[in-house]
This record gives structure tokens, sequence and C-alpha cells, in this order.
């Protein structure tokens, strides 16, 4: 099987964002039909709980949240994050309809991380190491009905491990190590607080994020 070349998301974008109106730690997940558009959770999963996106020890995210630009972007940040980790927990699950992005996400998101999890699967590779995000920035959008989450990404120290020989495939730091993500999220109808992501855009090779 081909590996991967990158860690968890491909330098491809696979879902722009159409944004209007726009002003400028380990995270702890809008169901979702098929990988598209929201529905109801998972049978046994009742209205307002959170799916588990827990991470082996050797599969952790590091984020550095900082603080929103207004304090009311807090919950859309923290589930923006939910949704990278909850991407990141069905790649380590193996399984590409995972209930965990499926809850942080709808439409383009949700299939973006369908993919990205899928690709995973086929090539029999899991995640390991450190995978470190920075620089987080938030703005209304959607004429402020939503909240563009904007973040670094080094992927440097996560790597790939074969899950059929364990073979762990390292690649040196260099600029493909760093990525800029835009996230819109959006407050998930039906579970107040919830904020699920909608369009994801990721820029490879993001000098602005290199240290």
């Amino acid at each position: 099987m081909p590996r991967p070349r990158l860690p968890l998301v491909a330098l491809t974008v696979t879902a722009a964002l159409a944004l209007t109106g726009c002003g400028g730690e380990q995270a702890g997940s809008d169901a979702s039909e098929g990988a598209g558009g929201s529905a109801s959770a998972e049978a046994g999963q009742q209205a307002g709980e959170r799916p588990d996106i827990s991470m082996p020890e050797d599969a952790v995210l590091e984020v550095d949240k900082g603080r929103p630009s207004e304090p009311a972007h807090q919950p859309a940040l923290d589930d923006a994050f939910r949704y990278i980790q909850g991407m990141r927990h069905g790649i380590v699950a193996q399984d590409p309809d995972d209930a965990a992005y499926r809850y942080y996400s709808t439409a383009g998101a949700a299939r973006y991380a369908h993919d990205q999890i899928e690709q995973w699967v086929k090539g029999g590779w899991t995640p390991t190491g450190k995978d470190r995000y920075y620089d987080t920035e938030t703005a209304s959008a959607g004429s402020g009905k939503g909240v563009l989450v904007t973040f670094c990404r080094d992927q440097s120290q996560t790597f790939s491990r074969s899950l059929e020989t364990d073979e762990v495939h390292r690649t040196e730091k260099s600029l493909k190590s760093f990525q800029k993500y835009s996230v819109l999220m959006r407050e998930k109808k039906g579970e107040p607080g919830v904020w699920e992501a909608g369009r994801i855009e990721v820029q490879g090779e993001a000098k602005e994020c290199r240290r």
C-alpha cells in the first residue's frame, strides 16, 4: 500500500469556504447521514450526549487555543478542535463513519473528515506522535450566525504507523509540515451550546505557520 504523504490531512482543499459578512489541549462531537448533512444522533446516543473522543497516549493532540476575539466565540472554538480530534479518533478507530467527527460536523466538513479517514483505513495506517495546533483566531461570519475559526498546525512530530507491520513512517520537518486551517462553525440545531463544522479549508505549506 502507498504510504500517506502527510499524517492526518492532505494538502488539497476538498471543501472550500464561502463566507459572507466575515468580521476576522486536547479536545473532549451533528451526526450526519453517511458523511453529509445533519441528521439525528446515532442509535443509543441521546441528544446532548457528546461522543467519546479520547485518544491513545501515543497519538495525542496538543492544542494552544489562546483566547477568542470575543468571549461568545469560545464554544465554537472548543468544538472546532473537538471536530479535529474527532477526525483523528476516527482514524485510530479505523472507522470512516465514526460518531465522533459526525457529531461535530455536517455537509462539506463531514465529507472531508470521512474521506481523510477512509484514506488511512485503505492504506492500513494509524497516527502516532504529537500533533500540534496553535495561533488560533476567531471571527464572526455569515451575518453573525457563524464563527470562522482559523489556526495553524505543525505535524512534524506526528507520523503514520503501519497496522500490519508496526513500522513507523517518519518524515523530516520542512515547510510541508505546516498547515493553515479555516473552519466555519455554526450552532447545532436542537442542541444549544454545541457547534458543528460545516466547511473547512486547509492550506498546505503555510509559511505564516512555520516556527
